[in-house]
């Protein structure tokens, strides 16, 4: 029995869906422990292409439990319509799937209000979704949130929405100078997906420690990457959760003597998605590059992706932060063709050499990136599936990569497909 905690190591997008849906095949329970639908994951199965949001990446595998944790903070109608999505593509959302009672409700009121909020500040926004996830998360901890436990309650509901819309209306008419909403047909429509929705809802952080005492498998699954953190990312532009191996545990309810081992999930490049600072960030030519061969697009709103060299400083830290005890490569086969890769070791600000990564974002932000440099390699590292059958460099790569960071690398991902990658160490 093992419970493995699936983490990303850098600004989302490592390709965690790919690396769950693999090792799902031994996992008995699959759960999501925060975020909302502003996350996607991409998992390409005999050549179809699966975007999931909210459901963990588990569902595309029969017989196995897929948890929607305390933690996430959930758009019904977003939910409704990935479930649909799912089904009309032959995949099966049933009694395979359960809701947290106490996950938290998004509201059109959310969406409203970070809409207008990013407006307002201009050339200082954060780059978010605009799907109402820090509103809600807002409401949650200001202790105002609606939670999915109420959508089968009408009169809880309906007291807690018009108690709500009362404050927000007030704030998109006098500040943001926006229309205000109606409680009745917001009410309306949240009981069509009462109806959709309350057989799922249930006593999620039962079930999942009954498992685990069971001596189930259980994958933990999180969305987004480490310096997305609230607490330990490159705040303010990060999101607004804890997408930390830690979430983990407030998200589902399971105590940390519970987990055994935290995979963290990492590019062979850097990638980020919206607003903030990326000391590794190539804006030329060959930036572009990688964003096309990588196809670097978000899979939640198609924005380009950011791309950049790996940044080893990065890697250390959500080292640190997460307790990892092994990490999984992925994209390596974007890394083909290259003539010289490089690798950034260090920061220099002020005259100051950073080895560690720096929380001040005037430091990230203008920081310069100290490099070490390697060679590349010409040959197709695509779908090969054992590591000595790699080009010698990309082995040099990847074991210089280990040295630095001195932690292993026990899978490595060398395509979209689910059966192009190198397992060196198994999980379960």
């Amino acid at each position: 029995m093992s419970t493995v905690v699936i983490v990303g190591t850098q600004w989302g997008d490592e390709g965690k869906g790919k690396i769950v849906d693999f090792l799902t095949e031994r996992a008995d329970v699959v759960a999501r422990y925060q975020g909302g639908n502003n996350a996607g994951h991409t998992v390409v199965i005999n050549n179809e292409k699966y975007i999931l949001h909210l459901i963990p990446s588990g569902v595309l595998h029969k017989g196995k439990k897929c948890i929607i944790g305390n933690g996430v903070v959930i758009d019904p109608a977003a939910l409704i319509e990935e479930m649909d999505g799912l089904r009309e593509k032959g995949i099966n959302v049933d009694d395979n799937l359960l809701i947290a009672k106490n996950a938290h409700v998004i509201m059109p009121y959310h969406m409203a209000i970070e809409r207008e909020s990013e407006n307002k500040k201009g050339n200082k926004k954060i780059g978010t979704t605009g799907r109402g996830i820090g509103p809600s998360y807002t409401d949650k901890v200001a202790r105002y949130g609606i939670r999915m436990m109420d959508l089968p309650a009408p009169d809880i509901f309906r007291e807690k929405l018009t108690a709500n819309l009362s404050a927000v209306n007030f704030l998109l008419e006098n500040l943001y100078k926006a229309a205000p909403l109606n409680a009745d047909e917001i009410y309306a429509q949240y009981m069509k997906y009462a109806e959709r929705l309350s057989r799922y809802i249930t006593d999620t952080d039962v079930f999942i420690n009954n498992e685990i005492d069971s001596k189930r498998n259980v994958l933990f699954e999180g969305a987004q990457g480490t310096l997305l953190d609230v607490d330990h990312g490159t705040y303010p532009f990060v999101t607004s959760s804890n997408t930390i191996a830690g979430g983990a545990c407030t998200g589902l309810g399971v105590g940390p003597t519970k987990i055994n081992k935290v995979l963290g999930i990492a590019k062979a490049y850097t990638t980020r998605v919206g607003e903030g600072p990326f000391p590794t960030e190539l804006k030329d030519e060959l930036g572009e590059s990688i964003r096309q061969k990588g196809g670097e697009f978000g899979a939640t709103t198609g924005r380009a992706r950011r791309c950049g060299w790996l940044d080893i400083l990065i890697l250390k830290h959500a080292i640190r932060i997460n307790g990892l005890t092994g990490i999984a490569l992925t994209k390596l086969d974007i890394l083909d063709g290259f003539d010289k890769l490089k690798i950034c070791v260090g920061y220099k600000y002020n005259g100051k050499l950073y080895e560690e990564f720096p929380k001040e974002i005037e430091v990230l932000t203008h920081c310069e990136p100290v490099y070490v440099e390697v060679k590349g390699w010409k040959e197709s590292t695509l779908g090969i599936k054992e590591f000595d059958k790699l080009p010698a460099n990309a082995r040099k790569y990847i074991k210089k990569i280990e040295k630095m960071l001195k932690i292993k690398v026990q899978i490595i991902s060398t395509g979209q497909k689910r059966d192009e990658i190198i397992v060196l160490k198994e999980q379960f």
